[in-house]
């Protein structure tokens, strides 16, 4: 049997003979593996700097398309409505064109006319789509007739081809039609009220259904399927791509402005989520009344809301805290409030009153909003006036809503306790029964009548009711402060 000890000096010896040789062979390999990393960092310096340039350009690409977009979408679904006479497939030629956009401007740079690219692509697409379904029949004739042979290819159109087609379809003389056209067909009564304000943020204001879903804190899949149902319902119903006739235009007008209304609405006092506003559906909203009231000039009420608007957001900037939580009226600094907003506002409430014999329910809502605007703080504020402009919206435009600010306003001017008295009439109605507003004015009153006990019970209510996160915080500070304990 070998002795394990006579084993030590042969492993010994074997690991000194083989150390000079491990050593002598990281001594060579060191000065090669530095010499194969210097070699390969110009390269990859090289390769890096090659890069950016065209990642650059990629980005700058996409940026244009985005922006051209935004900008010109309505327009462009508008001529290609009027050509195919075919709303739906109007929208989703244009959707096809920007997704070309998407993938040849970033590669082969951006065309010297970028909504002619758009509305060429787009035509093609048609003239493609009905030479499929009917080869040369009547209505693709028609759409062919004076496009050079060729058309539009990956990567940008011929100069005289994107200036043919835009020639044609960007019709000075018939812009604004169209764009009138597209407001309308996408606020056309035949669809819900939800319908209608995500077919318009798609093909009037160019919003994704990403950015829309994103706006209404709802799924993608949501907005996609409601304006694929409305895309759908339109064209089950007949409503043609056109601007209604005169004698039709002023009720079809009230849908209109209702969407754009909403929309604001949403945007300037959030119903769910964690912000009290959000900014750019509000922004949006103010965008689409701004073309509206340059296409119908001679309509009261689109200046009304355009007032409205203004006025509104005049007094986004003090609206929150750092916190992002709401600041009240009375708390507001109002040295913060946009004074351009302001003087847009009243310059289209005076163009609203010269329009017309009087102003509608949205310049009332405007003139009130006014009162607000002009008053250095709310002990200056003409409540008595608002009182009375409360009560005219209601005979205009009957709604508990309108009812409620009323009794906000006559219990500024004459005491809680008058305003008390409409908010329990209030009680009842079944249009503020799931509304956190009515508990929350009424605790408020209550509040100011020493009423604790009563108050904290309804600010409770309008806690367990609001949808909005930074709202519930304002409750919960109310609750907090300004009730007694129980016991």
């Amino acid at each position: 049997m070998a002795d394990p000890t006579s084993a030590e000096p042969a492993e010994r010896s074997s690991r000194t003979s083989a150390e000079p040789a491990e050593r002598s062979s990281r001594s060579s390999a060191e000065p090669a593996e530095r010499s194969s990393r210097s070699s390969a960092e110009p390269a990859e310096r090289s390769s890096r700097a090659s890069a950016e340039p065209a990642e650059r350009s990629s980005r700058t690409g996409r940026e244009a398309v985005g922006a051209v977009w935004r900008i010109e979408s309505a327009r462009i679904v508008g001529a290609l409505a009027r050509y195919t006479g075919d709303f739906a497939l109007a929208e989703d030629l244009a959707q096809e064109a920007l997704a070309e956009a998407l993938v040849s401007w970033p590669r082969d740079g951006i065309p010297r006319n970028p909504a002619g690219w758009l509305l060429t692509v787009g035509r093609r697409r048609a003239i493609d789509g009905f030479r499929r379904r009917a080869a040369l029949d009547e209505r693709y004739t028609a759409l062919a007739h004076g496009l050079a042979e060729g058309g539009v290819v990956s990567g940008g159109a011929p100069e005289d081809v994107t200036k043919a087609a835009a020639d044609v379809l960007w019709d000075p003389d018939r812009i604004d039609d169209d764009m009138l056209a597209l407001i309308f067909t996408a606020c056309h009564p035949v669809l819900s009220p939800e319908a209608r304000v995500a077919l318009t943020l798609r093909v009037v204001g160019g919003l994704t259904s990403d950015e829309i879903a994103r706006a209404f804190l709802v799924p993608t899949a949501t907005v996609q399927a409601r304006i694929t149902r409305a895309k759908k319902t339109l064209a089950a119903a007949g409503v043609p791509f056109a601007v209604p006739a005169a004698q039709e235009r002023a009720a079809r007008l009230g849908s209109v402005l209702g969407v754009i209304y909403l929309i604001f609405t949403e945007g300037s006092s959030a119903s769910s989520g964690t912000a009290v506003i959000r900014l750019d559906l509000a922004a949006e909203a103010r965008r689409l009344a701004t073309v509206l009231g340059r296409l119908m000039p001679d309509e009261s009420e689109v200046h009304g809301l355009l007032a409205l608007l203004e006025l509104t957001a005049a007094r986004f900037p003090a609206r929150t805290g750092p916190d992002g939580a709401p600041v009240l009226l009375e708390q507001q600094d109002r040295t913060r409030w946009d004074r351009s907003a302001i003087r847009r506002g009243q310059a289209a409430l005076r163009r609203a009153e010269r329009a017309g014999r009087g102003v509608g329910a949205y310049g009332l809502q405007a003139l009130i909003a006014e009162c607000h605007a002009v008053a250095s703080a709310v002990d200056e504020t003409n409540w008595d006036r608002i009182v009375a402009l409360y009560g005219a919206l209601g005979r205009l435009a009957p709604s508990p809503v309108v009812e409620l600010n009323r009794a906000v306003a006559v219990a500024m001017a004459h005491g809680p306790a008058a305003g008390l008295l409409i908010v329990d009439e209030l009680s009842t109605d079944p249009a503020l029964a799931n509304s956190h507003l009515l508990p929350s004015v009424r605790g408020e009153l209550l509040i100011r009548l020493g009423r604790d006990g009563e108050a904290r019970a309804e600010l409770e209510r309008a806690l367990e009711l609001c949808g909005n996160e930074q709202e519930r915080v304002v409750l919960r500070r109310k609750i907090d402060s300004n009730t007694q304990r129980p016991g």
